[in-house]
This record gives structure tokens, sequence and C-alpha cells, in this order.
């Protein structure tokens, strides 16, 4: 099974995911063949940004906000008063936290990196860290199929389709057309980005054309044929 990016994207969750991993992450040292150091800088870039997102960007915002309004009242205030601009004076930092170098998170993630490949790393010290992310089932592929529309739009046909929440799983999608010609099914497409454009000429006389898609997965037809999806252009 794939998993998903294991650090959270809401700063809420980063902050807890932050202060797990820099409390959890020294008794795995040895089991994990990290060094002093490496174990030392991971914990000081997580205990900063801890700071940095959940002290003093709390503190900035509010800041941020008055200065908008002071802006406003030195240029269109009712001028009784001298102004008065604010000062921004930022929280301290906590007992043991000290500024680090930029980069930080990039740094955890490249530490995050080397424990996974170290020769004692195991899920349930993946777990424990919270660098596992969370299970993803791959659907079954034998029945994944395109939802296809299709409308005319002036003198072309737009087709509409997506992957149906399994783009990662899959490599192209197969566009067909039937013109009412005699010729049946031919190729339209093979399109790697969602919905598109046929802009054939359209016939002097009343004609339905019609639609279909299927996905590929290397090179090989995926799943079923969408449901056939058609418009009556000429005329």
């Amino acid at each position: 099974m794939k998993r998903q990016a294991y650090y959270p994207s809401r700063t809420a969750d980063q902050l807890v995911w932050l202060e797990n991993f820099h409390n959890k992450l020294t008794p795995y040292q040895a089991t994990l063949s990290l060094s002093p150091a490496q174990v030392s800088a991971g914990i000081a870039d997580a205990r900063f940004l801890i700071y940095v997102i959940g002290t003093w960007l709390a503190t900035a915002r509010p800041w941020s906000l008055s200065c908008t309004k002071a802006a406003t009242e030195a240029m269109t205030g009712d001028g009784s008063t001298l102004c008065v601009l604010p000062v921004f004076t930022p929280p301290a930092l906590p007992a043991g936290v000290v500024p680090v170098k930029t980069g930080a998170l990039d740094r955890i993630f490249t530490l995050v990196a080397t424990i996974k490949n170290s020769g004692g790393y195991i899920d349930t010290i993946g777990s424990d860290l919270g660098i596992l992310g969370t299970s993803e089932s791959t659907p079954d592929l034998a029945t994944v199929q395109p939802v296809l529309t299709a409308t005319v739009n002036g003198g072309r046909v737009d087709i509409g389709w997506s992957w149906e929440g399994n783009a990662k799983f899959l490599d192209m999608c197969e566009l067909q057309v039937d013109r009412g010609d005699g010729k049946g099914w031919v190729i339209l497409a093979f399109d790697t980005t969602p919905n598109y454009t046929d802009n054939a000429a359209h016939p002097t006389a009343l004609t339905r054309w019609k639609y279909r898609a299927i996905y590929h997965v290397n090179d090989s037809q995926t799943g079923l044929w969408s449901a056939e999806a058609s418009v009556t252009i000429g005329g």
C-alpha cells in the first residue's frame, strides 16, 4: 500500500507532530544508528519551529492587523491626536530553544528519510515518531471507469473527464469518437490532463457524435469503458 504524506497540513496538527517528534527521537538514537549530532539538530529544529509557528506567528498576526489600523489612522484620522505607530515585541524564546538556520523543516524531512533507510527501522518506530503516514488502499484497477461529458461550445465540443480520485494510480485517458461516418470508433486522443477540446470541423448535415473513454496504465487499457456521451451538431 502507498502511504500519504505524514506531515499534517493544519498548523495545530503540525505543532502536535513536531512536539511528538522531538520528544521521542532520543530513545531511538541507538536503534536507528543516529549520531548525537543528528538527534540534537533534529530536536533543535523541531523546537524552534514550534516556537515560530505556535508562538511567534500567533503574536505577529495581531500586530500586523494593528499596523494596518495605524496606517489607516495616519492617513484618514480626525487630526486630534499625535500618530503613534505600534511596535512589535516578539515573545521570548522558551528555555532551551535557540534560533536555527533557515530550512528547519526540510532538514527534519531529510532526517526522517535517513531514519527510514536505517537498518533498525520498523513500522512500529515510524508510527511512534509519526512518520509513517496514513495507510492508503490501491483502487481495484479492474473496475476504474471514467465519467464523460460532451458539450457543444461554438465550433468545438468540450469533453469533460477526470481521474475520479485515482490520479496517482493511472497514467492517461484514451478518448475515442464515433462521428457517424461509418468508420466506427476511432482514437481521438491520449490525454494526461483532465478535459479535452475536440476542434474537428462540424459537418453541414445534422449528425450525432459519440464519445467514450478508458484509462491506461503502462500503455495498456485499464478498467472499464465509460458510458457514452454524445452531441448533435451540424444542420
